[in-house]
Formats: structure tokens, sequence, C-alpha cells
């Protein structure tokens, strides 16, 4: 099996070099106390766990996939020990609020080490992400009380938790969700309903599981007005904490799945099991978002985290596999044929990976940061500038990161040509762990609609001005040493503003115009925003090469840029064009005529 190599030299560069990690950890309220030695060391450890826990397990995950026994479900072969392994790690709650026993680290800090994690096995690291989106819900939300009696066993890892949305007449629209909640004399509600597709909804890692179910109570609004937050336990918690009897919560299925087969994905079914309401009633939504906003950042990275291990191995295979002659002349004249590295189009693949790699994870570090500031930032007008700008880029990074690694993951098989069809080689299952990352935590359909609808329209465009902004600085500054750089740069900016008013302004006349566009202007705006990240690298490499530097992975940086703007940013001009084609063709055949 091939090795995963945690690309810490990568992180490295953009926590410190590009991104100012240092100086950004040293502003926040509360977390100045981190610095470059700390982060090191977490870095470290995690890459160090990522590859010989997770990533050995990774291929016996996906063979064996998970069981339901007697309604219970046993996972694959050493995820339980590898669970057990991080939690005395203290890796459980590293983010979490100290006064429940977590570290109190920033949000950017969990993000690094939920990469690593997650590229070394994605079905495994599912159990602790979901986890994480249950605590920041509790954290934000619950009471004083919830909180010392339920996010602290979340915290040291004694239990997990899940998000209870989806009910299979339901889908994406919550607001049709028949769950119910009916008030119990003690202050607690009886739950009863069936949810499906619930990663890590039932498994063996620990006793006691916290479900965060989305349900009505009896005299609820109809719609998403109507939908209340609670917290569901599989067993029973008395106010001392301990975990009692059975609480009326049952695994009756696992879904039989593409992918992440080490992810348990249950439907669960809740028969008047006791719940407590987080929040206030009918603003189950508004709790709702807290897990999911945090969760859509992590599924961009779970796609970019596939394309990442994907493209490490075909890099090798690519080195190592000899077949044909360059068409300029042999480059192994002493073998019977050349690396396949030598031919044009298995480098157009490869550089297509690093290129959305590379600048994938710039872009979900600098979104992550906004969620640093948002939450611990020096003043209020800091916390309010990066909500926007996170509310504004969460869409992009969920969506063009999930889109972006899936093409990747199968830029990937193709250099291994049929070795990669196989299940031999490891590069199918990334594949088919990777599809999902498009459609839950909402689909690319559903975060286009809210970026273009939501975060761009209604707010007039606030946050993306910002950022244009700020690619427009960029291009400035790297006018002398990257011209050609800086000059697509300035055109994408000024683009961007562009078609956005073009297309609010059709959407004035007709909604459908926001639906027929928003899925070509997200990835307009994935590809614009890696061509800002992309120019920022490039000028901190070029700059290093400038000062005598002679190390390669300067020299990459810039040449991947170069491609970066010749070869992927012109992409960018076919989703502008069809964003601006507007509905009509969309909608001019009658439903019989498909």
């Amino acid at each position: 099996m091939a090795e995963y190599r945690t690309p810490l030299r990568d992180m490295r560069f953009l926590i410190y070099d590009v991104l100012d990690f240092e100086s950004h950890f040293a502003s926040l309220i509360n977390r100045e106390l981190v610095d470059r030695a700390l982060l090191d060391a977490i870095l470290d450890g995690a890459g160090q766990f990522a590859e010989r826990e997770l990533w050995p397990i990774n291929r016996t995950g996906d063979a064996q996939g998970c069981r339901l026994v007697d309604g219970q479900v046993q996972t694959p072969d050493g995820f339980k020990e590898a669970w057990q392994t991080f939690v005395a790690s203290g890796w459980s709650g590293i983010t979490g609020d100290p006064a429940y026993g977590g570290q109190g680290l920033p949000h950017s800090m969990g993000l690094f080490v939920e990469e690593m994690l997650s590229t070394a096995n994605m079905a495994w690291t599912m159990y602790p992400e979901l986890s994480h989106a249950a605590m920041n819900a509790l954290d934000t939300h619950g009471t004083e009380e919830q909180k010392q009696r339920f996010l602290a066993p979340l915290l040291r890892g004694e239990w997990t938790g899940t998000m209870c949305l989806t009910e299979a007449h339901a889908g994406s629209d919550v607001g049709l969700l028949r769950t119910r909640a009916t008030p119990n004399l003690d202050g607690t509600y009886a739950i009863t309903g069936t949810k499906i597709f619930i990663s890590a909804g039932d498994h063996d890692f620990v006793d006691n599981i916290l479900h965060l179910v989305l349900a009505r109570l009896p005299d609820a609004p109809p719609g998403t007005k109507g939908i209340s937050l609670f917290i569901v336990p599989k067993r029973t918690v008395a106010e001392d904490g301990s975990v009692g009897e059975d609480n009326g919560v049952n695994c009756s299925a696992l879904e039989e799945k593409m992918g992440i087969h080490g992810s348990a994905t249950c439907v669960l079914n809740f028969d008047e099991a006791t719940g407590y309401l987080i929040g206030e009633e009918h603003q189950g939504m508004r709790c709702m978002f807290t897990m999911m906003n945090a969760a859509r950042i992590i599924v961009g990275i779970q796609g970019m985290g596939c394309a990442e291990a994907a493209y490490q191995q075909a890099l090798d295979y690519a080195r190592e596999r000899l077949q044909l002659r360059s068409l300029s002349g042999p480059k192994n004249p002493d073998g019977p044929a050349d690396p396949i590295i030598v031919h044009p189009d298995v480098r157009r693949m490869l550089f297509t990976q690093k290129a959305l790699v590379e600048g994938g994870r710039a872009l979900a570090y600098y979104t992550v940061q906004q969620a640093d500031l948002a939450e611990f930032g020096a003043d209020e007008s800091i916390r309010q500038d990066a909500d926007a700008m996170l509310d504004f880029l969460t869409p992009i990074t969920k969506a063009f990161l999930s889109e972006t690694g899936f093409e990747s993951v199968n830029h990937a098989l193709q250099c291994f040509g049929g070795h990669g069809f196989i299940t031999e080689t490891g590069i199918e299952q990334l594949v088919r762990d990777a599809r999902i990352t498009l459609i839950y935590e909402g689909s690319t359909q559903i975060q286009a609609l809210d970026l273009l609808g939501r975060k761009v329209i209604l707010t007039q465009g606030k946050a993306l001005l910002r950022f244009v902004g700020a690619m427009r600085a960029a291009a400035e500054e790297c006018a002398d040493v990257l011209p050609e750089i800086a000059g697509r740069l300035r055109e994408v900016a000024d683009e961007w503003g562009e078609l956005t008013l073009t297309v609010a302004a059709s959407a004035q006349e007709d909604l459908d115009e926001v639906g027929a566009a928003s899925v070509d202007y997200l990835m307009y705006s994935g590809y614009a925003t890696l061509a800002y990240f992309w120019a920022r690298m490039a000028m901190v490499a070029q700059a290093e090469l400038a000062a005598g530097e002679t190390d390669h992975f300067f020299e990459g940086k810039v040449a991947t840029a170069r491609f970066y703007f010749a070869r992927l940013l012109p992409r960018a001009e076919a989703h502008r064009r069809a964003a601006l084609a507007g509905a009509e063709s969309l909608l001019a055949l009658d439903q019989e005529g498909f």
C-alpha cells in the first residue's frame, strides 16, 4: 500500500509565510498565547497520528465497512482502537471551551488537524467531525446546565455527537420534516420520528451518543419557522451526568453506500425518546446553521483531502511508471521507456491536481482565519467584517473544493490508467469517497443558491467588494515581478463585479435567473478566489527565489501559479458566459419533452 505523507511543508508555507497565522493568533482575544512552538507541536503530532494510526486502516475500513449486529453498529477493525488513541492523546477537545474541559485553541488549529486526519482516513474522521458539529451547537446555544451535563463529556471524548436533520421525504427541504416533539411535565420532550443518512449515528467507540435532532412542537407553524432543535441521548443521562438505560433511540438499518464504508450512515428511529430543547422554541434553524456552517468548511477540506492523497500517489506512480518515449527524445535512455511524467498530458493532470489542492488549501485556511476573527477579533468591527467574509466564503469553500477535489481524484485515477480502476492501488476508493462531498451538508446547488442569493444579492455584495479590493491590491503588488499574473488578476476582479451586477439586475425581473446562474456563478467565484491566492503564493515564493533561495519548493509554487493562470483560470470565462446566458434555454422545454 502506498504511503501517505502529511503535507507539512505546504501547510507551514501557508501558515507562516503567506497568511501569517503567527500575527493572526497574536491579535485574537483570549487566544493570543498560541505561538509557533505550540503550533508546530500540534502539526507534527497530528501528522504522526494521521500517518501511523489512520492511514493504515483506511483500506481495511473500506473493505470491511460497518455491520449492524443485534441493533448495535460494529465498526471496522482498528477504528475503535484509533478512537481510544485519539482521545488519550487529547485531540477530542482542542478547540473547546476550557471551562468545560476543552483546550481553547482557535478554530483554525482544529481545521489544520482535521485536514490531516480526513486526508488519511475520511471515513474514520467522520466520527470526531460530527461530534465537533454537536459541540459547536451546544457551546453556542446550550444552557449552562446543558453544557456541564452534555458538552463536557463530548470534549473529553467520552461520548460522541451527531446531527439528525434529514428525513426520507424531505431531503434538503427540512421545512417538510415530520419528527414530533411532545412536551413532558418535567420540562423535557418526547421525540418521535425517523431520520436517515445519519453519519456516526451508532457505533462501538463509546457508551453514549448525543443526537441533535430537528423536530416540531405541537403548536409549531409550518415550514422552517416551526422547527426546534433538541438534544436526544442514545442512553438516558441523569442530572449528575451518569449514563442510564436506553432512551428509545434505535438504529434500524445501515445505508449501503458508494464510499466512506467505514463511516456508519444510519437510519435512526426515535420512539418517545427523552429530549432537551436547545435554544428557543421554533428557532431550530438558527441553531442548525451553527452546526452546518462549520461542517461545510470541513466538507470542503474533505474533498481537498481526498485530492491530496490521490495526488501524492499519482505523482509517485508517474515518476516510476515507464511507458513510451518522450516526443522530444528519450529522457531515460538507459531504460526501456521513459517515465510517464515526461509526457505533456500526464503533466497537465498532475499540475491540475497540484494547483487545485494547494490553491484550495489556501482558500480553506483563509476562510477559517475569518472564523477565528469572527469570534475572537479584537473589536466589534473586526468581528462583524470577519463574520460577513466568513459567510461569503463558506459556500465557495464547501462547493468549489468538493467539485474540484472530485475532479482531481479522477485525474489521479487516469494517471494510473487501468491500475487505478482496480482496488489494489486504492485510487478508486478515493474517487468513491470523494463523491459524497458534492452532496452532503448542502449540495453544490444549495451552496450556489446560498452564495448568489443570500451572501451576495441580499447583502448588496459587501463582502464580495472587500474581496475584490484585496484582489486588486494583490495585482498591484505583483505587477513588477509577475506582470502576466497581475494583469489577469486585475481583469478577473473587474469581471466578477460586472458579472454580479448583471445577474442581480436580471434577478429583479425574474427570480429563476438566480437559480439558472447560481452554479456557474459559484464556480466562477471559486476560480477567481484561487487566482487571488495563487498570486499571493507566487509573490512569496518569487521573493524567496530573488533572495537566492534554490529550493525546488519555491520554483514549484511559481510554476504552478503560472500554470493556474494559463490553463485553469480560463475556465472562469466559460462559467461567466453560462451564468449570463439566462434562464430561457433552461425553461424552454415542458416536462413532457425531456
